[in-house]
């Protein structure tokens, strides 16, 4: 499996963010040293691109597949390419404030703690839907890691799109979440017409 091992801070300071968007609360102090180039068309189109893939955590192959999707969904194309990244299931687990970032909800799920609808799933990448409801196993509710996590993660908004109850680690899908609801720092336009070209 192929692991994006660039630092965290650093890249987020390449892609000019803040890193409380991957739910990291830590600040980088050093300074991006960039001449006073304007940056081209194609370079900012570029860096929304990279900044999806890296807030999410998906690599370039799977997020092209994702623009397929979303190409051929009714709608716009931009949104739906958000839609479809925010409904992952790794992303899911870190909105509902059963784990501090997006890397360790992957972690979670590949570890199978997690339940969809009852049934074990362990892939990160699955696209929950409407309806679906998901939660820890009974066996690893009781552990240490998750009452860490809930502390940490208690204070989290939990966005209008999710019912959650954090006591039983156990959360609903109420429904797809719209763009607005999705409160990412990513310009979807410019990744649309860097696909489009």
């Amino acid at each position: 499996m192929a692991v994006n091992r660039v630092p965290v801070l650093k890249r987020c300071r390449s892609l000019g963010m803040d890193p409380i968007y991957l739910g990291i609360n830590k600040k980088s102090n050093r300074q991006l040293k960039r001449s006073n180039r304007k940056m081209s068309e194609y370079g900012l189109q570029l860096r929304e691109k990279q900044k999806a893939k890296f807030i999410y955590g998906v690599l370039e192959k799977p997020f092209r597949n994702y623009y397929a999707k979303a190409k051929q969904l009714e709608g716009m194309t931009g949104e739906n390419l958000m839609i479809i990244l925010e409904t992952r299931l790794d992303n899911v687990m870190f909105r509902m404030g059963f784990a501090r970032t997006r890397k360790e909800a992957r972690q979670i799920v590949d570890h199978k703690h997690v339940l969809v609808n009852g049934k074990q799933v362990n892939i990160p990448s699955y696209l929950v839907k409407a309806g679906d409801t998901i939660e820890i196993k009974e066996k690893h509710k009781g552990s240490q890691r998750y009452k860490d996590i809930l502390e940490a993660t208690g204070g989290n908004m939990v966005p209008e799109w999710l019912d959650v109850d954090a006591e039983n680690l156990k959360g609903t899908v109420k429904e797809l979440p719209r763009r607005e609801a999705i409160d990412v720092p990513v310009d979807e336009m410019l990744i649309v017409e860097l696909y489009s070209k």
